[in-house]
């Protein structure tokens, strides 16, 4: 083992700061998961708060909002998962198809930019289009003749807007991986499959898709694990009194119960109560890809 790890020393330092910055950013705060089993007072400490086991576990599975919390999250990552996940792999497979590598760049370009403007903007943008006080969709419909349409207040559109602002923002980003994956595909493959008279479509089933096949699997896996995490930035922006209903989900929540109300160890228990959820769904997606075959991430 000494001889391998002399051999390979510059490879082991290179992994070093890696290594470092999940032990104390990924390992280390997990000693403050302790916290969802204690009653924090800040004047007593984290050792000498009082232990009250399973309790706020208890009182959250038991209040009402739970449901609804569970619901909403439940519903919105799904249409992500159903919606966003497959675009990326459609772009990228449309972006590979392109033969002159001046117009795939300026679309790589145009479609990578939405990644790199923060959450406010975003949601900025999507006000300034769709609020009723001369937003441009509503200035549009009211030219034509139409009755202004309560976009931003209306609970029916806030999962839609959300959903549609995580695509515009993420799908462009997402097809690097899978662009990267449909470089490693063998041109030989192709020309063989042109001499048996396979069309591009043909080409594309039958090669494209079963060489990346991988990737997809290991991606859908790390998302589900990520499942029940919605994003907190984007849907604190979106939020209203009118839309509370529909939209307030576990990162909301653990918000305004743990830093607004200060309710430290419950909201503590709230989130360790969604990281549980998505180990568990790691472990069954895992399981589940290599029963068909798959090499999984475990």
């Amino acid at each position: 083992m000494w001889r391998r790890l002399a051999r390979n020393r510059w490879l082991y330092l290179m992994l070093l700061p890696g290594i470092v910055y999940f032990i104390l950013f990924k390992y280390v705060p997990m000693y403050g998961v302790l916290l969802a089993f204690k009653n924090y007072q800040p004047f007593l400490g984290f050792l000498k708060s009082e232990w009250v086991g399973m309790e706020h576990f208890s009182r959250f599975f038991g209040d009402p909002l739970f449901w609804m919390l569970l619901k909403n999250t439940f519903i919105l990552a799904t249409y992500n998962i159903l919606f966003f996940f497959p675009l990326p792999i459609i772009v990228a497979l449309l972006l590979n198809e392109l033969r002159k590598e001046v117009y795939k760049r300026f679309i790589q370009t145009l479609i990578y930019i939405p990644h790199f403007m923060s959450w406010v903007v975003i949601v900025s943008i999507a006000y300034l289009f769709f609020t009723t006080e001369g937003g441009l969709v509503n200035e549009g419909i009211a030219a034509m003749g139409g009755e202004k349409i309560q976009f931003l207040l209306d609970p029916g559109w806030f999962r839609t807007f959300i959903t549609a602002e995580v695509i515009w923002k993420e799908t462009g980003w997402g097809t690097i991986i899978f662009l990267a994956a449909l470089a490693g595909v063998d041109t030989q493959l192709y020309e063989a499959a042109r001499m048996d008279g396979a069309n591009r479509f043909r080409q594309l089933w039958h090669i494209t898709l079963p060489a990346i096949r991988s990737t997809i699997i290991i991606l859908l896996i790390l998302r589900l694990g990520n499942f029940l995490d919605t994003g907190f930035e984007q849907i604190w922006l979106m939020l209203n009194s009118l839309n509370r209903e529909v939209g307030e989900v576990f990162d909301t929540y653990v918000y305004s119960t743990g830093i607004s109300q200060g309710q430290y160890s419950y909201s503590t228990a709230v989130g360790l109560f969604k990281s549980i959820v998505g180990l568990i769904l790691v472990f069954a997606a895992n399981q589940l890809a290599k029963r068909f075959g798959e090499e999984g991430i475990l």
